[in-house]
């Protein structure tokens, strides 16, 4: 085991970070493997699923909580993370079959008392199984009748382009799974992403589940910080490359925080310690807006022109900073700009200066993509299959995850607000164009993968 030993000034800047500038570890997420829970039906395997989570995960929040108060830092969520569902079904899978699995998953987070557990998931960059057309066709029961279940879909990868035929699924199930949770504005939407090039360790949700490649069960961090790199920018001056130095500094002094939570929490429950995913995380709360940290660099509205760039160089300098800290960076570890949830960002929205086509170039350079974007209940399931194939070219083009969390709120248009409560936030409706792309993505297949990735 890695030892990290602090210096004196290092702890004096954590101590301010923690104390002055609201520096908090957004989640820490317990991976579980759940491939040998899987029994002759799915009742044998649902009851298996809920045996190892309560035997693994039983102290969990128990141990967070208590490391977390021994030494100061404040932890945000605990989160589960698992394998896919997809691959726990068996031999004859149903909709029905993997609700099923949705369920025992929902009680078994309610039974450790974690705020969320994710991986009722289908991995179809490639090609599509039974198993996971019932995952798939399953995404809206389950999260219109759970609590704490999140889901995702891996539909594109730098190594097997766009998955059309998977694109234009999801795209259906996002607008079932609105409808299905119309009286709470489509809330369910905000439990399901479709990524490009989905990572096994990421810790955020709703996009987390433990890859296979994982191994039994890890212990993953996902800081948050904002406010800390707001006010390391703030009191910088110089040229660009000292603010990116500052900016490294404070991401540094972060991670080491996450991993040294993320350490000892592993340590004291006997598991294996991940990785730190160093992205800045937003929250509704004043001054913790990525969108602030964005105009305090000398953007005057974040959504102008320069902002990707400003933002190139922010996630830049957080991965170079969190590369330093840690033994292990992992996740997405970049900049999420979940619209919503960002109090800063969503005014900018309001106001027309952040534009749908805005943050679609950002996705370049970023974390994610279009992450909590609310747009008009009645879009076109087309429009929103559009928008997962451009996220998704953009990943497999860049080689980079990339995803989308829209919400299509039912009965809403664009500029009107809904107000989802919590860290969820409120969202302002965006334009959305009349103009579909249906024919095109009508034709089905794949978009094939660059010939930059044949390197073998």
């Amino acid at each position: 085991m890695i030892l990290l030993k602090f210096e004196s000034e290092e702890i004096l800047e954590t101590f301010k970070m923690l104390h002055m500038e609201s520096l908090d570890i957004r989640t820490v997420t317990l991976g579980i493997n759940l491939l040998d829970c899987i029994g002759g039906n799915t009742r044998e395997t649902s009851a298996n699923i809920k045996r190892k989570i309560r035997k693994i995960a039983d102290n969990f929040v128990e141990t967070v909580n208590s490391v977390s108060n021994e030494f100061g830092v404040p932890v945000t969520n605990r989160r589960i993370a698992v394998t896919p569902t997809s691959l726990l079904l068996g031999g004859s899978p149903t909709p029905g079959s993997a609700a099923n699995i949705g369920r025992a998953l929902d009680e078994s987070a309610k039974n450790v008392k974690v705020d969320f557990i994710g991986g009722f998931a289908a991995l179809v960059e490639k090609g599509i199984t039974k198993a996971d057309v019932a995952v798939m066709d399953a995404i809206p029961t389950v999260l219109s009748r759970t609590s704490r279940v999140c889901s995702c879909v891996n539909v594109a990868s730098t190594r097997a382009g766009v998955n059309i035929d998977a694109v234009n699924i999801m795209a259906r199930k996002i607008k079932e799974t609105a409808e299905r949770t119309r009286s709470r504005n489509g809330i369910g939407c905000a439990k399901l992403v479709v990524f490009c090039n989905a990572p096994g360790d990421n810790p955020f949700m709703a996009g987390a589940f433990h890859g296979v490649e994982e191994g039994e069960a890890t212990v993953n961090v996902g800081i948050s910080g904002p406010s800390v790199i707001r006010a390391a920018v703030e009191n910088c001056d110089g040229s660009i490359d000292k603010l990116s130095d500052c900016i490294k500094r404070a991401a540094f002094k972060m991670t080491r925080a996450g991993e040294l939570i993320g350490r000892e929490v592993a340590n004291r429950l006997g598991l294996k310690f991940g990785t730190v995913d160093t992205s800045i995380a937003p929250t509704t709360a004043k001054g913790d807006s990525v969108a602030d940290v964005v105009e305090s660099m000398g953007i005057e509205r974040c959504g102008v022109s320069g902002t990707t760039a400003a933002v190139a160089m922010l996630v830049d300098s957080l991965k170079k900073g969190g590369m330093m800290a840690c033994t292990r960076i992992g996740g997405l570890s970049g900049t999420f700009i979940p619209v919503s949830e960002d109090s800063k960002m969503n005014e900018r929205v309001k106001e027309r200066t952040m534009s749908l086509q805005k943050l679609e170039a950002l996705t370049s350079v970023c974390s994610v993509g279009l992450d909590m974007v609310c747009v008009p209940g009645d879009t076109d399931e087309s429009v929103i299959a559009g928008m997962i194939a451009d996220e998704a070219a953009i990943g497999v083009v860049n080689d980079k995850s990339t995803a989308v969390r829209v919400i299509p709120v039912p009965g809403k248009k664009a500029g009107q607000t809904v107000n989802f409560g919590g860290l969820l936030g409120k969202g302002t409706i965006v334009n959305v164009t009349k103009w579909k792309p249906a024919k095109f993505l009508a034709r089905g297949g794949h978009i094939s993968r660059t010939i930059r990735s044949a390197k073998n």
